[in-house]
């Protein structure tokens, strides 16, 4: 299962003794899910949870708190218990639900972004059931917008534009594809859509041609008109290097990050690390901008930044430091690509570089 699936977040909601005997069989397959049963059929299994509340109250708790339900009860039942909680399918949990006999499998909400999909093809074959999936696209076999590289850490730029995408998609209307960095594996069949045009230049996309258009780049996007036609995709891709002082703030790494990216037009959301050099001991505001905005820190040794080849190696950071290189050095290390922004000085106490992975 995808990562949005996670254990311990996973609830089976059973009302009636085959239910419950349905619910043990997945949760024994579905490693940390639980089994919330009404309290009347307080047997004290272990393995099931007892609620005393009414139906519709637990559901509604669930909801909230868990990122799957999977109701083993009628799906019109089911519909009018979570309706109330409802909010858009960025928010929403999974929810899938069984009947009383196994025989069906039906994703019911958050098919795509939650996972109700996957998680509904899971169960059934587990169960020998028969799958019921209606997301147009699974059923036509075409590119899931909204999904695009998620399993890569991809994030969409400008959701709004993904409902109106996703319906050019499945009328096959022609979308062009545009793609410069990034994982290239991202479509699990050997041939695309008919409708999907790949294209080396961006400016292609701008033609009466393409109805729509996906964009897969770690650099902005500013043409307006094509923007309002786009989804744009942001791959993990830039290795942010950093140089700084022991007593250097995270607001002055932000403003610094920030300023580099807006001037050589490259997506703050495109960060897949920050590196910096392995000083002995953590450096606080270092830590705490990793942190803020959830970015893994990569650290390395004087010894591993000497042997990366920079085009601005500095005396002073060699004597300071015992390297003559922190941000470009500790970049290019990170990405095994190339330097893209070579390091900005920001007086007195910070350095900024960045490197492109390759894929």
């Amino acid at each position: 299962m995808n990562d949005f699936l996670e254990p311990d977040k996973i609830a089976i909601i059973a009302i009636t003794r085959k239910g419950i005997d349905i619910a043990k069989r997945i949760k024994n397959t579905i490693k940390g899910s639980h089994i919330y049963v009404p309290k009347k059929f307080d047997n004290s299994d272990p393995t099931l949870i007892f609620f005393s509340e009414s139906v519709t109250d637990k559901i509604g708790t669930i909801f909230k708190s868990h990122n799957s339900l999977i109701c083993i009860f009628s799906l019109g039942a089911v519909i009018r218990l979570i309706s109330p909680h409802i909010k858009d399918k960025k928010t929403d949990p999974a929810v899938v639900v069984i009947d009383d006999a196994a025989k069906f499998v039906i994703s019911t909400l958050s098919g795509h972004l939650g996972g109700a999909n996957e998680l509904t093809l899971k169960i059934s074959e587990l169960l020998n059931s028969i799958p019921v999936v209606t997301t147009a696209a699974d059923v036509n076999n075409t590119i899931p917008v909204d999904l695009l590289g998620k399993t890569f850490g991809w994030t969409i730029d400008n959701f709004d534009n993904v409902t109106k995408v996703s319906a050019m998609m499945v009328n096959e209307d022609t979308i062009g594809f545009y793609q410069d960095t990034g994982e290239r594996k991202w479509w699990k069949d050997d041939a695309l859509p008919k409708n999907i045009k790949l294209t080396n230049n961006l400016k292609d996309l701008l033609s009466d041609e393409y109805k729509g258009a996906l964009i897969v780049t770690d650099r902005m996007v500013e043409n307006l008109e094509l923007l309002k036609k786009s989804v744009v995709y942001r791959p993990k891709s830039l290795y942010v290097g950093i140089g700084l002082h022991w007593n250097t703030s995270s607001e002055t790494i932000i403003n610094g990050v920030t300023k580099v990216l807006e001037e050589n037009k490259l997506s703050f959301k495109s960060i897949k690390a920050v590196t910096s050099l392995d000083k002995g001991k953590r450096v606080r505001g270092l830590d705490e901008f990793c942190q803020k905005f959830d970015i893994q820190l990569q650290l390395y040794s004087k010894n591993d930044l000497d042997k990366i080849q920079v085009p601005n190696p500095s005396e002073i950071v060699g004597k300071y430091e015992g390297t003559a290189s922190v941000s470009e050095a500790s970049s290019i290390a990170a990405s095994k690509g190339k330097l893209v922004v070579p390091k900005n000085k920001f007086p007195p106490d910070l350095t900024v570089a960045i490197s492109r992975g390759e894929f």
